[in-house]
């Protein structure tokens, strides 16, 4: 007979949650979902060793646990602090949180371009998000931003260091899915940067995935630049017959041209499964998919405006375009 697995008891933003040892607050506010979730601009949960760097999903314990009820002195990040039994969380119900996060949204945006609309990654950014969330109107700032040369690192990423805000989650996924990373972080304080050192192209068969993970637009497509916007496009989930990857995707349409493909990712915007470089970028024609319908996107994203899933009546002239789009294409 199995003995019982014991369980902690949390409470966040007021709603108790039963989470076994060891979980983190992120981790046990996910179980809950909604505005007790925090945002996480570094945390990625199927990259190990991952957080603790960007300080976004910071919370207040206003109770310790049942054995010591004592408040947590100060605001703790979430993603590295785990839940002790009887633990009591405020996130979205703290004004200490909110002004925190507001600081550290400015903190972030010091050095960062104010190039949304020219930037590939609008419309899916979540510092965008974050900064509509919690940003100020003006800038507290009167010094230049820093800015870096442009490097090359292959054929398929483009590299924009303006943008990076050192999440290191590109470093980790390299880590995690080869044993021929290229790049890191550089320097210490306000002089590290993400960068190869040499020029050293970056052309591992699974460095694509740096791009998936990347939450600005520090690291982009460079076969789908300048192309369209996200909002323009329709996300469809396909698959094809890969010795790599699990070959499961997502293609970004507009009308029956492929402008870019990306892994399929979750509600809180994490890769389901990694794919290889050939399926990502090398793919670029419907011959070799097979679409399975329509990609779910959040309806807070911009990208849903399209209302694409919706049912469209039979009479509609995009009705039998989408038909044929669900369909098996050989």
């Amino acid at each position: 007979m199995s003995e019982e697995i014991t369980k902690f008891k949390v409470t966040i933003d007021g709603i108790t949650v039963e989470v076994a040892p060891n979980t983190t607050i992120v981790q046990a506010a996910r179980q809950i979902g909604g505005s007790a979730v925090p945002p996480t601009m570094c945390y990625y949960s199927k990259l190990e060793n991952s957080g603790g760097r960007c300080r976004t999903c910071l919370v207040e314990v206003s109770k310790g646990s049942d054995k010591d009820p004592r408040p947590m002195p100060k605001l703790v990040p979430s993603c590295r602090t785990t839940i002790m039994d009887g633990m009591e969380v405020k996130v979205a119900t703290s004004e200490k949180v909110k002004n925190a996060v507001t600081g550290i949204t400015e903190l972030l945006l010091l050095n960062h371009p104010l190039d949304c609309p020219i930037c590939d990654q609008a419309g899916e950014c979540k510092l965008q998000d974050l900064v509509y969330e919690h940003g100020l109107e003006k800038t507290r700032t009167e010094f230049p931003r820093q800015t870096f040369k442009k490097e090359d690192i292959g054929k398929y990423i483009s590299l924009n260091k303006n943008r990076c805000i050192l999440c290191n989650r590109c470093v980790l996924v390299a880590n995690q899915l080869t044993n021929e990373r290229n790049h890191g972080i550089l320097f210490r304080g306000d002089h590290a940067e993400i960068s190869t050192y040499i020029s050293k192209a970056i052309e591992n068969d699974f460095s694509g995935n740096m791009i998936d993970v990347c939450p600005v637009g520090a690291l982009t497509d460079r076969t789908a630049r300048f192309k369209s916007r996200v909002w323009f496009t329709e996300p469809v989930n396909a698959r094809c017959n890969c010795d790599k990857c699990g070959g499961k995707v997502v293609l970004w349409l507009k009308g029956d041209e492929i402008i870019r493909i990306t892994a399929r990712k979750d509600e809180y915007n994490e890769v389901e499964e990694f794919i290889c470089n050939e399926c990502r970028f090398e793919r670029k024609d419907l011959k070799y998919w097979t679409i399975e319908g329509p990609a779910h996107i959040s309806d807070h994203s911009v990208i849903s405006l399209n209302h694409y899933e919706l049912p469209l009546p039979k009479n509609d002239p995009h009705y039998l375009v989408n038909q044929q789009k669900a369909k098996t294409i050989e």
